[in-house]
């Protein structure tokens, strides 16, 4: 049987993982100077996933060794989330 509470989860997991995605690609383009970064959308949404993103990449970031200007931190955080949406639907539903 099917618990919506775990799928709600699942799907909060997965929306965090793309919002990471969307920051390191918003990161990248900035850094590229593809985008503005005076522009009223990008400093909204570059705000935002600071603040959605921030905390824990930079948990991760303090467990990392010091790479330089490499920062790893946002695949960590998506393997991880990954892990736990598939830890999550094989412990609940056993698939």
């Amino acid at each position: 049987m099917l618990n919506p509470f775990i799928d709600l989860i699942g799907i909060l997991l997965e929306l965090y993982t793309y919002a990471v995605i969307g920051w390191v690609v918003l990161k990248m383009l900035i850094s590229f100077n593809v985008v503005n970064r005076q522009q009223p959308f990008v400093v909204q949404t570059m705000y935002a996933l600071n603040r959605l993103c921030g905390p824990a990449l930079w948990r991760i970031r303090k467990l990392l060794p010091d790479l330089g200007t490499l920062d790893i931190s946002p695949i960590i955080l998506i393997v991880l989330l990954g892990f736990l949406r598939n830890a999550l639907y094989h412990y609940f539903y056993n698939l």
